[in-house]
């Protein structure tokens, strides 16, 4: 999938890392939240990507810890991350929410059972936008948090405020 091989790509062309150090750095900056990536994705993604010749391994043992791949970018690996940087930035726009099918299915249901979904919809809104409020204003002075990871939460943000507005004209709640 050219998303995780964008991510994975993009993170070792800042600095050379371990599996696990990729994994923890999805984790700590919750691109997973965003982006359709997991755990054992990443590990399998840093396998293709060393077998395609994008990245290479170099197995380094520290103290007495068991020995790990480091991993960095090639020469190929820096133009793929290029080239899937303007591919995917080319194409059309879609914001996938999987709760969207709940919504086109929701005239399907009786009044009552619309509004039971409706409420469970605003309830994850609401916390989501609790989460962003926080995450927002931890992060927003941290000089060690690329202005583009602000941005991602900053239309998360503008994206929760337009569905709950979308819940408020409903007038079913």
């Amino acid at each position: 999938m050219a998303t995780i091989d964008l991510i994975v790509l993009g993170i070792l062309k800042k600095d050379p890392m371990s599996a696990y150090d990729i994994q923890k750095l999805v984790e700590y900056r919750k691109i997973s939240k965003w982006v359709k990536i997991s755990t054992p994705s990443i590990y399998k993604k840093a396998i293709q990507l060393e077998e395609k010749g994008l990245i290479r391994g170099e197995i380094v043992k520290e103290g007495k810890m068991p020995e790990k791949a480091i991993y960095s970018l090639t020469e190929a690996g820096e133009a793929e991350f290029e080239r899937l940087m303007f591919e995917i930035s080319a194409k059309p726009i879609n914001i996938f929410l999987d709760f969207n099918a709940v919504i086109v299915n929701l005239d399907s249901l009786p009044p009552e059972k619309q509004k039971s979904c409706i409420a469970e919809i605003q309830e994850n809104i609401s916390v989501l936008k609790s989460y962003l409020e926080d995450n927002i204003r931890e992060k927003e002075n941290t000089p060690s948090i690329p202005e583009t990871g602000m941005a991602v939460l900053r239309q998360q943000y503008v994206l929760v405020e337009a569905i709950q507005e979308w819940i408020s004209s409903l007038n079913i709640i």
